[in-house]
Formats: structure tokens, sequence, C-alpha cells
């Protein structure tokens, strides 16, 4: 058995440093201060004991480092890192010359055992049976037969949760939302973790910040105020997503200071990855356009970041619409078959006539005509019912131009739509 103790530096990241031992092993435990990992079914997996503790504790993850020891059992295993982060070398003969506040088993018994003379795990093994388990419990007897491999070591394993929630207490109270943002980094490293060990990206996730206050100037105050944050394509680096919710918290306020902050998924798929062409000029460095969309919204107001959206309308000027670029998914595709200028204007402009002749910078020479539309019957404006022409402008060149049919006014009246270039 190979068994390896672990101390996160950080007591709040202790909960991610076990999802992250998950992805080596199944038989992750939290045991007093430590989490134990039994490794000895997967070491051959990763190339053996050694490349295995290497990957588990690389550099480029984003938690904070932790101590670590290892031993043929956990009971070993956390003794030696109990020395190890104060300071002590290890004894010669393990596990006889461990000391005796190393076991958590003897912890309520120190006194006793010192006085008859015991010092390491050694000398109360040497003790009668009987006597040690009469005076001091069994359990004294069994941490020390798991100790020596003679009795099978048994936690309760941890699984990783199916949603991602963890809650902070802030350093010091924030008065506003930016002030959040060093907490947040902090829960968005564990994200990472929770995502990379579940093998899924994030599309939404919230912020939600504990309230100091119950009431303010004679206002009653809610517990809690929420921040939802989205992305169009799933993520798991984080490098996007503090840059989104940092933008965010720029743009939110507080009713009144905060001290705790939690941050939950809200919305996760399956990690399928990034692919890669195998062409250099395909893999374009740099960020990507839905980020920076993402990142302008959040920072202008989703109302300031549109795009042109195609819709299913034969009306030209209904054919496209501005709508928020977090909120565009697709595009119709155009349609090839008309005969559209480059420019239309915002709003059809009625032309003057000379007789039954339309002007526009001079009398209009119709050159082609274009097609007819026949649509938005059902609408209260009643049905827009019109013959397009190409047409040739003195001053302007060619113009797209109608002819309302079936009008009620008394002669047919025309319509500038579009100039072509």
């Amino acid at each position: 058995m190979f068994w390896i103790a672990l101390l996160p530096s950080r007591e709040d990241e202790r909960c991610a440093w076990g999802w992250r031992a998950l992805r080596f092993t199944p038989r992750v435990a939290q045991v007093d201060e430590a989490l134990l990992l039994e490794v000895s079914g997967s070491a051959r997996l990763f190339g053996g004991r050694k490349r295995l503790l290497q990957q588990f504790l690389e550099e480029k993850m984003p938690l904070e480092r932790a101590g670590y020891a290892y031993g043929a059992t956990s009971l070993i295993a956390l003794a030696l890192l109990r020395l190890k982060m104060r300071g002590e070398a290890p004894p010669a003969g393990v596990p006889a010359a461990l000391p005796l506040d190393t076991l958590t088993a003897a912890a309520g018994h120190m006194d006793t055992l010192e006085r008859v003379g015991c010092r390491n795990w050694g000398h109360v093994r040497g003790l009668p049976r009987g006597g040690v388990s009469r005076r001091f419990g069994a359990g004294l007897l069994e941490a020390l037969d798991a100790a020596w491999s003679e009795r099978p070591e048994q936690y309760p394993w941890l699984s990783l949760p199916e949603v991602f929630d963890l809650k902070l207490e802030l350093p010091a109270l924030a008065t506003s939302t930016p002030e959040l943002m060093w907490s947040a980094q902090r829960l968005l490293s564990q994200l990472q973790v929770w995502l990379q060990a579940r093998d899924r990206g994030v599309l939404a996730l919230e912020l939600e910040w504990t309230l100091d206050l119950k009431r303010l100037n004679g206002k009653h105050l809610p517990s809690h105020e929420q921040l939802v944050v989205r992305t169009a394509q799933p993520a798991q680096d984080m490098v996007h997503l503090r840059r989104l919710v940092g933008e965010h918290l720029a743009r939110a306020t507080l009713a009144a200071p905060a001290n705790h902050l939690r941050l939950r998924s809200l919305e996760t798929t399956p990690w399928v990855g990034a692919s890669k062409s195998f062409l250099p000029e395909d893999n374009v460095k740099g960020e990507k356009l839905h980020q920076l969309v993402e990142r302008l919204s959040a920072r202008l107001g989703e109302g300031n970041v549109v795009v042109p959206v195609a819709r299913e309308d034969h009306r030209p000027e209904c054919k496209q619409q501005w709508r928020p670029a977090r909120q565009a998914r697709a595009v119709a595709p155009p349609d090839a078959d008309a005969l559209y200028p480059a420019g239309l204007l915002p709003r059809p402009l009625l032309l003057e006539m000379q007789g039954e002749q339309p002007c526009y910078g001079g009398p209009l020479q119709r050159l082609a005509r274009a097609y007819r539309v026949e649509t938005a019957w059902w609408e209260d404006g009643g049905a827009a019912l019109r013959d397009y022409f190409i047409a040739r402008s003195p001053e302007a060149g060619l113009v797209w131009v109608y002819r309302e049919r079936l009008s009620k006014e008394p002669k047919p009246r025309w319509y500038l739509q579009g100039l072509y270039a």
C-alpha cells in the first residue's frame, strides 16, 4: 500500500484539493486536518508513484501549494506530515519510533501514557493488549494495528458533488463590488478544479454575497444579493471568466457592506475541449470574438453591443433587426434571389411625382422590374402589396424603388427603398 497525506496551505481549498485528488485515485478521505490518498492501485497508470506525485503536485495548478508526506499506511503518512509541518525530521525507525503525539487515537491519553514511560508508538504497542484495551479503549489498539498493516484502513471516501457550491468569509467587509473580486478569484480557481475533475465546462454561474446589515437608513435590506454571469461557449479556463466576472462586478452595486461571498454553478455541459487546425494560419492567437463580445457587453451594457440578425420577412426593411450580440445565436442565410442594392434606407422615402413619373433628383427611368411582394396581411397595418423596380436617377444613378398596389390613394404612390453603389 502507498498512502499520501496532504495538508493544503489554505483551509478553504481543502475541498478543491480533494476534487483534484479524485483524478488520480478514487480512495480519497479527509481525516483530521489532512487529506489521505491511497494510490497503490492507480500509480501504474501514471508511470509509477514518483510520477504520480509529481503530476499531482504540479506547479501549474490554480491552487496554493500544500505540504505532503507518504508512507506504507495512512497513519504513518499522516504522522510524517505532522512532523514535517512542525519542522522535525522523521525518526530512524518507522513506525515504532514515531512520537506518540502524532497519533490521533492517543491524543486523549497523552498524560497517562507519558507517566508510564510511553514516548512513541512502539512503547504503547509493547504494553499488554488486554490492559491497554481496558484502560484506554479498543480504538488505540485498532489504530496501532492499522499502522502496522495488521488491520484494514477504512474511511468515508470523498465524492465529487453534482453542483459546484462554495462559500468564503471575506477577509474584511466589502463596501463595493470590485472589492469582492479578490475572493471571487479564489473561488473561480476552485471552480476550475471542479470542472476539470468532472470533465465539464461552465456556461452560467452565480455570485452571491451576504449583506452585513439588516437595515440601512430605516430601510429593510435583503439578506443576500446575487449576480449571474453567462458565457456563450463552455469554459474551463478561468482567464476569460475572471475578466467577465470583473466587468460585471464593476457595474454592480452593494446595498450594504458584505461579509461572505458564494459561488455556485448554474449550468454546465460536457467538456469537449478546443479543436485546432493543423494549419498554423488557422490557429489565430489572441482573444476569441465571443469573449470580446461578452466583455464589451458587460462593460457597456448589452443594449450597446448589437449585431444585425436576419429575419424571415419578405419586406426588405423587416428582413434585418439589431439585437444584443450576446443574445444573437444564429443569422439566417441571405436571400440569394433578391436584387438588393448595396444600401437600404432606414425607412422607405415617399417620392414626388411629375404626372405618372416618380422623381428623385429628376424623373426616374425604369430599367427593369425586380419582383412583386405580397405579405403582412395578418398585421394591423394591413398588407404590403408592392412592385419593385430598378430605375436610373439623373443625379443618384441606379436606385431601387417600389410602387404600392391596390392603394386607397387615388394615384399609386412610389417609394425609394435603396441605392446601388
